[in-house]
Formats: C-alpha cells, sequence, structure tokens
C-alpha cells in the first residue's frame, strides 16, 4: 500500500466503523471462516530464552542477533513461512543491568532490508534502530550504548520504513528486560520463566494450508491488520500451569493493530506493578487492563485462592487469549509492597515549550497535522526540533474517528491529564507509548535527554507504514 491510500476508505468508513469497534471494546471485527480448526487451550506456553552475553566483563552485555527466514507449526502437520530472530519466529530475551555497557552485532539474513529498533531503550539517534538505521540483506548493525534508565520491560522490533507491518507480522519481535538495584531490593516474584514469565500477545490470520494471512480483506487498511488466532509467545492458544502462588506477568502488546481489554475470567482483581517504562511508585489494584499496540505492563496476579485443578483465562472483551491451570498449593515467600519505588514528577513550569499534534485525515491523506511520512524522500525531513536537554509538553489529539497509540522514540514521558483530567492511576509512571481516543486530548511531558533524529508516529503499524510517522531531531 503507497502512501496516501489509507486515507481514502480510512475516513469514509471511520464513522460507522467505529460503533462496531466500542461495542467490541476494540476494533471490529475480521473475516469469518479464515484458517485452520481453532485447537483447543492445551498448546504449553513457552517461555522465551534468554540470549546468551558472550561477555565475562560484568559491565558488559554483548549480544547477537540473526534476522532470518524460518518455519514454524502453529496447526499440526501445517508449515507456516516466517520471521525470526536466532530462531523460526520471534526471538530471546535480551537482558542488561543499568549501567551496562550493551553491544548487539546484528546480522540480516534475509531477502530484504531490516532495521532493528530498541522500543523503549534510551539509546542516542544513531543507535535507535529506526528507519534511519537500514541493514542490507546480506550486511550487519553493531552497535554498543550504555543503559541508563530504570528497572523494566522494554522490547525490540523491525522499524524499516513502509514494510514495519509485515515484517514484525511474520515475527520480527522480543524482549528486552532491564534490571537495576530497585528490583534487586524488592520481593516481588523475580524467578524468571518460574514466577516471573513474559506474555508477548499478538494476533494472526491464517489461511487453510497453515500460511500467514497479511492485508487480504477490505478493511485492513482502516483497522490495521488483526486477526482470529490469539498467539502468546507465539504459540496459539496456550496453557501455563501455575501453583497457587503469586505470579508475575510481563505483557507486551506485540500485536500490529489490537487493542486489549485484560481481564480474568473468574472477575479477580490483579495489582499492575509497571507501565511501559519501569515501575510505577505503588501497585494499582485492577480488574481490567486496557493496552495497545507497543506497550507494556507488568501485573501480579495471585492465585493463593485458586484450588488445584481451576482453570482461569486471560481475556479480552469477547477474545479468550489463554489459560491458567491450577496445579496446587507450593511455598510462596514473595509479597506486593505498599511501595515499589518514587518518581520525580516534571513539573509542567519547566517546559520550554509546547507542542500540538493531532492525528488527522481527508480524504486523500491520513497523517499527523495533515502531514504524512513520504516513503521515499520523507527521511530527509525533520518535522520539529528540539533543543537537547529541555523539556517540551505535547498535546496529542484525534479526531479521526478511530483510536491511535502514540509512541515517541528517544524518550520516556510522564502523562500530564487526559480531556482535562488527571491520568488513571496506572498511567502514573514513565511511559513511551500512549492511547489516544478518538475526540480525545492527551498532554505529555518529556524532558530530551538523548541526541539525534528521532520517530513519533501512530503504533497501529499499517497506519505507520502508510505515513502516519514523522521525526524530530534533539540537538
Amino acid at each position: 500500500m503507497k502512501t496516501g491510500e489509507i486515507s481514502r476508505r480510512y475516513f469514509i468508513k471511520a464513522a460507522g466503523a467505529t460503533a462496531a469497534a466500542v461495542a467490541l471494546g476494540n476494533f471490529a471485527a475480521f473475516p469469518a471462516g479464515c484458517g485452520p480448526k481453532k485447537a483447543s487451550f492445551s498448546n504449553k506456553l513457552p517461555i522465551p530464552p534468554l540470549a546468551k552475553n558472550s561477555s565475562t566483563d560484568p559491565s558488559k552485555a554483548v549480544f547477537e542477533l540473526t534476522a532470518q527466514k524460518g518455519t514454524s507449526q502453529f496447526f499440526e502437520g501445517k508449515s507456516t513461512a516466517t520471521l525470526g530472530y536466532n530462531g523460526n519466529y520471534l526471538g530471546p530475551v535480551l537482558r542488561a543491568k543499568k549501567g551496562q555497557q550493551v553491544s548487539v552485532r546484528v546480522k540480516n539474513m534475509l531477502d530484504e532490508e531490516t532495521t532493528v529498533h530498541w522500543h523503549g531503550v534510551l539509546v542516542p539517534g544513531e543507535m535507535d534502530g529506526g528507519p534511519h538505521q537500514t541493514i542490507a540483506a546480506g550486511s550487519e548493525w553493531n552497535q554498543s550504548y550504555v543503559i541508563n534508565q530504570p528497572a523494566g520491560t522494554m522490547w525490540y522490533h523491525a522499524h524499516p520504513l513502509g514494510t514495519t507491518g509485515p515484517q514484525v507480522y511474520k515475527g520480527l519481535a522480543g524482549l528486552f528486560i532491564i534490571d537495576d538495584e530497585v528490583l534487586d531490593n524488592l520481593n516481588i516474584p523475580k524467578d524468571y520463566g518460574v514466577n516471573d514469565v513474559p506474555l508477548i500477545v499478538q494476533d494472526r490470520r491464517f489461511a487453510d494450508d497453515g500460511s500467514l494471512l497479511y492485508l487480504n480483506a477490505t478493511d485492513d487498511d482502516l483497522h490495521g491488520m488483526m486477526g482470529d488466532k490469539m498467539m502468546v509467545n507465539g504459540v496459539i492458544n496456550p496453557v501455563l500451569e501455575v501453583n497457587a502462588v503469586k505470579m508475575r506477568f510481563r505483557i507486551v502488546n506485540g500485536s500490529n493493530a489490537r487493542i486489549y481489554d485484560f481481564r480474568l475470567s473468574n472477575n479477580s482483581k490483579f495489582n499492575q506493578i509497571a507501565s511501559d517504562n519501569g515501575f510505577l511508585e505503588s501497585p494499582v489494584e485492577l480488574d481490567t487492563l486496557e493496552m495497545s499496540p507497543g506497550e507494556r505492563a507488568e501485573i501480579i496476579v495471585d492465585f493463593s485462592g485458586a484450588a488445584a485443578g481451576d482453570v482461569i483465562s486471560l481475556n479480552s472483551a469477547e477474545l479468550k487469549i489463554m489459560d491458567f491451570q491450577v496445579k496446587g498449593t507450593a511455598a510462596d515467600a514473595t509479597s506486593i509492597p505498599a511501595k515499589l519505588t518514587t518518581i520525580s514528577k516534571i513539573d509542567e513550569k519547566s517546559a520550554a515549550k509546547t507542542r500540538t499534534f493531532t492525528f488527522t485525515g481527508g480524504r486523500e491523506r491520513a497523517g499527523i497535522n495533515s502531514l504524512q511520512m513520504n516513503l521515499k524522500t520523507g527521511m530527509d525531513t525533520i518535522h520539529e526540533t528540539v533543543k537537547f536537554g529541555d523539556t517540551e509538553i505535547w498535546e496529542i489529539s484525534d479526531n479521526t474517528g478511530i483510536p491511535h497509540p502514540f509512541h515517541i522514540h528517544g524518550v520516556h514521558f510522564q502523562v500530564l491529564d487526559r480531556n482535562g483530567k488527571p491520568p488513571p492511576a496506572n498511567e502514573s509512571g514513565w511511559k513511551d507509548t500512549v492511547l489516544v481516543h478518538n475526540s480525545e486530548k492527551v498532554r505529555t511531558i518529556a524532558t530530551f535527554g538523548q541526541k539525534g533524529i528521532f520517530m513519533f508516529h501512530c503504533h497501529n503499524l499499517e497506519h505507520e507504514d502508510a505515513g502516519m510517522m514523522l521525526q524530530y531531531e534533539a540537538k
């Protein structure tokens, strides 16, 4: 799809589509009858492996990633062509500590160019891995940077200009976990793969032969690519066996376009302890958790009240995502502390400038402030220039008829308000992606502490690929 082609159907159909979207708690439904017969929820949830750190120096973390073609079996007896890092689909978990020097050698074994964007990791512009740092087929990219941010769940994914959607959809994504001394001193679940489990949530659409379908339905450009099969950690219909203990889940909305409204089937509450870029000051008790593409959240679910044999599902609106099957009781010395960390609030009075951005569109254009990223010459245009070290308020509005997740590279921000009202408690921490609903204005504040050229865009990947993306330079 070429730049600008999104706009005509996007805005002609937006009003009718929004009503259906609200009714479902998300965008409108996918085409019926696509793909093989749905499997039962009996597929064991895999735990993404930790990437090997090849350095013996504790101050360094050295990794290798290879973007490669693969073949996956999501359905018995059916093979699916996929992409992955160091494997067939998705990639290993990179894990580093605050203060460590991280070096990553990325090899591109695909037959097309790609990039690797460190989503949520604060790095200079030349290390960001956006469309500026393309890796040609058969070549590699070496970069190095120091981790200087709190513990949290970040991720990495392909981000080439105009083809981010299909590359991520086929599997080019993985987690990047950061640790620090604050985490070390908390008595929360933190035994990776045991009571600290990542959940990379994605939806995909398949043909009857098991192949992935992409942009094959009429409204895929309007809503973004959404599927009728739910996947977690690369497996359809997964189940995770848990003991009746407290479990920490690092949830990543790795879908191209779908917005989730996570809840448990028994209507029990859970505690959110972290948002995109680290811990909240205190746990926030919730019964539902809205997450748009690109957002991350860490939650603790206490299964201690469940009995052996109980099955509790993780759902979103009309969708069943996965099952938790309770095995039995076990010792649990972890706790949910009343205080997690301290977050210094940025004073609005310190802002040197306020910028306004609006998701816009008309018959021929869909973009931000009526501007689009040109897929041929767009990298030559700097849309905004920010003074390095300045604090700014960015106001983001939406008048397109459907919601958009707004992602800024190179900074962590705080949400000041939504339509003039304080944000919910679970949006009171550090973030890099925020969902902006239709007819809503969200104000954010950030200090720009990284130099270079960065993107800001809608994190609905099909919207991004169609031009709903601009860039700024901090200097």
